[in-house]
């Protein structure tokens, strides 16, 4: 009774590209568990390697370095080598380096590891956005990115609370250990199941779907120096240089340190908190992203979700300790409004031939992930000019006004992002971008 069903999971495209995308998506969603982390693990990384806010935001930054680094070879892979294939490598890599992490005995070994694993999950999300060119209608393509965002949400939950409980009943060793042991099935998981287009898997080109072969290594430098030379590509990478180093550098490190040492919570308590601004994440991207495509308009939507997102952060930058009903909204929000700044990796694929999909994506993503790499060490760094001197489980206790200065340089990021987005949009016919 149950082949039907199965075998047309299978044969029919529509339902076979949901389950490609699922398959490759899960791999996706544990980059998200690894690089948001160290929120989590703050103390025991402190303790266990004896380091110092700053040393600390640069072990987590280790990860985006990488990760920045490798977007715009990303998109090559994924162009030219097709989604299934970056996409399993690329989760082996990361699974070897979270075994290097959590075996390390120093600081320099534990840096590596992040490094590597950072150097394996940095292919993914492009091969993913290369997947969703090749499988869905370009008036979908807003709606699947804000949905791969979403996905990635849902592993921001995963690094929250549920990490939090397997830290405390297995230790943060052996829980990074299991990560990379689930990361190996998943990359096998994705080379079995996904295909980079709908040809590869027998099926005739879905309709309104460019598929191009894989370009030339000529054509591809082509497209990377025509992307690189138009001034919204800019733009939209300092949209995503601001929204995602600053959502990665809250929510994956220094929220959790903030209500801890700010209101007393305890980690797991207070990794409900930052599961918030992750849930923010898994519901605003794909409900953004959808309205987005509905109406046809990017850049508004854009305008009015990075100046929102800006506010949200000025709230804690002037308050310090604001209620923490107010402190979970404002989480919630920025994770939430993650889909206005999603929608920028739209704009500039909608700029270009799917061809340069891979190219155009990762171009802005190494932006992205350059902030995520930035922030975190200046975060770190403003911190440690207010550390108290005093040390709570061999983690720095910073003062509340330290705090509020951090979260200053945050707003003023957000601040930053919005003004390159109206900027966007004054350069940009809306009713396409």
């Amino acid at each position: 009774m149950t082949s039907g069903p199965v075998r047309r999971l299978w044969t029919d495209p529509k339902r076979r590209r949901w389950l490609a995308f699922g398959a490759l998506a899960a791999t996706y969603a544990l980059v998200s568990v690894y690089r948001l982390s160290t929120a989590v693990l703050a103390d025991q990384l402190t303790a266990a390697f004896d380091v110092t806010g700053t040393q600390l935001g640069t072990l987590h930054a280790s990860f985006f370095y990488v990760y920045a680094a490798m977007q715009l070879p990303a998109g090559v892979f994924a162009d030219r080598l097709g989604s299934r294939r970056t996409v399993a490598v690329g989760a082996v890599v990361m699974s070897l380096g979270g075994f290097v992490f959590a075996g390390a005995d120093a600081y320099a070994v534990a840096f590596v590891g992040r490094a590597l694993v950072g150097f394996g999950g940095s292919v993914l999300f492009i091969a993913i956005l290369r997947f969703c060119a090749n499988w869905f209608r370009p008036t979908e393509f807003a709606r699947m990115s804000g949905l791969t965002l979403a996905v990635a949400g849902f592993g921001g939950v995963l690094a929250t609370t549920p990490l939090a409980l397997a830290v405390a009943f297995a230790g943060w060793r052996t829980t990074v250990a299991g990560l990379s042991v689930v990361g190996l099935a998943l990359a096998a998981t994705a080379y079995l199941v996904a295909r980079d287009s709908p040809v590869d898997a027998g099926f005739d080109p879905i309709g309104g779907v460019e598929t191009p072969g894989a370009p030339t290594l000529r054509a591809v430098l082509s497209n990377a120096r025509t992307v690189l030379g138009e001034v919204e590509t800019w733009l939209c990478g300092a949209i995503l240089f601001a929204g995602t180093g600053v959502n990665i550098t809250v929510i994956g490190l220094w929220g959790i340190p903030y209500l801890v040492q700010t209101y007393g919570l305890s980690v797991t308590a207070a990794s409900t908190f930052t599961l918030l601004g992750s849930a923010g994440l898994l519901l605003g991207p794909p409900s953004i992203g959808a309205v987005s495509d509905r109406l046809g308009s990017r850049t508004r939507l854009i305008v009015l979700g990075m100046g929102s997102y800006a506010t949200a952060l000025a709230v804690l930058a002037a308050t310090g300790d604001p209620p923490l009903p107010v402190v979970a909204v404002v989480l919630f929000a920025t994770g939430a409004l993650a889909g206005a700044y999603a929608l920028t990796y739209a704009v500039v694929k909608e700029r270009h031939a799917n061809a340069a999909s891979g190219v155009s994506t990762g171009t802005v993503n190494t932006m992205a992930f350059t902030g995520a790499a930035v922030m975190p060490t200046l975060m770190g760094y403003v911190l440690d000019a207010y550390w108290t001197g005093e040390t709570i489980g061999g983690a720095r206790v910073y003062t509340e006004f330290g705090y509020r200065v951090a979260f200053s340089l945050a707003a003023a990021a957000g601040f930053g992002a919005f003004l390159a987005a109206v900027w966007l949009h004054l350069r940009t016919d809306d009713a396409i971008a």
